[in-house]
């Protein structure tokens, strides 16, 4: 940690590139997910899916085949390690009643596997959530998300002044956002885990963000005559052993949460680590630019208004 004892990083100098990097990777985001969709988990989506284990090895291509009578729609992947032949099987909601008929689309799967000629199939997990109920998680997952950055927009505007929370609310719509995008580009599905994860992300970036901000504030008191960007870069080194200490054994924390914890937390991990990084990055970059943006306009409002006064 000798690197980062007494820093001196001009970090400030680049924040227009760190500002134009991530509107690229955000638009890339957004486009990918309005040309592809948003690729729903069950749990807001609807549906059935199963973990089935086979006596036998089979591909993925002989399981789409075999339940091609029951629906067209389907994801068919290897779960786990590849030779314990596990099958995960996901199918939309054909059955539209609620109750205990949504598991008539798990029996139909399980009969035209035992009808094909596969083995013995044998049920692992399932889980079946009906369209009111993944109707009912997608909006209560919206509205938790939202909810939570209003509380931290008018906790920090308190604390602090507007210039800060606004940067500080930019910093984790940032976050969101590159962590939802990354999401899009390899795949994974948004679930109640990856919300879960997502709000974890905004709490963890606000923690960050108000450790360096708290800085600030301190040290505009003591440097009054020191510019906005030279008090913000100082503060952002002065804390930046302690930012990247604790963004490091999160981090790993969760590298392991990722490498072993199997395919039921992989979603949740990855929104993890991509959050914990891009949470690191806007904390330096991000939420000290637009501070000083806005911080900066606000000294010359209160400039001048003192010089029409007099």
């Amino acid at each position: 940690m000798a690197l980062f004892q007494n820093a001196n990083y001009n970090f400030i100098k680049w924040r227009w590139h760190a500002l134009a990097l991530s509107a690229i990777i955000i638009i890339a985001g957004l486009v990918y997910g309005a040309t592809r969709g948003v690729p729903l988990g069950i749990d807001f989506s609807g549906g059935t899916i199963l973990v089935v284990k086979f006596q036998q090895p089979v591909t993925d291509d002989q399981v789409r085949n075999a339940i091609a009578s029951v629906t067209a729609e389907n994801v068919i992947q290897t779960y786990g390690d590849p030779s314990q032949n596990q099958k995960l099987i996901r199918i939309p909601q054909l059955i539209q009643e609620e109750g205990a008929s949504l598991d008539q689309n798990a029996r139909a799967v399980m009969d035209a596997l035992s009808k094909a000629n596969l083995g013995q199939p044998e049920v692992i997990s399932q889980d079946l959530v009906g369209p009111v109920v993944g109707a009912d998680l997608q909006r209560k997952g919206l509205m938790a998300t939202l909810l939570s950055i209003l509380g931290i927009t008018i906790y920090i505007g308190l604390r602090f002044q507007f210039a800060f929370a606004i940067g500080a609310i930019a910093a984790t719509l940032h976050d969101v956002l590159v962590t939802l995008a990354f999401l899009f580009f390899f795949n994974y599905d948004l679930s109640l885990n990856v919300v879960a994860a997502i709000l974890t992300i905004t709490g963890y970036s606000v923690n960050d963000t108000i450790v360096i901000f708290d800085r600030v504030r301190e040290n505009r008191r003591s440097k009054r005559r020191e510019p906005l960007v030279k008090v913000v870069n100082d503060s952002v080194n002065q804390t930046l052993s302690r930012t990247i200490i604790t963004a490091g054994t999160t981090f790993l924390s969760v590298l392991a949460l990722y490498l072993f914890g199997g395919e039921v937390l992989e979603g949740f991990a990855f929104t993890m680590l991509v959050g914990i990084i891009s949470g690191t990055y806007s904390t330096i970059f991000i939420a000290s630019s637009i501070a000083i943006i806005l911080g900066s306009r606000q000294g010359q409002g209160r400039t001048q208004g003192t010089r029409k006064a007099s």
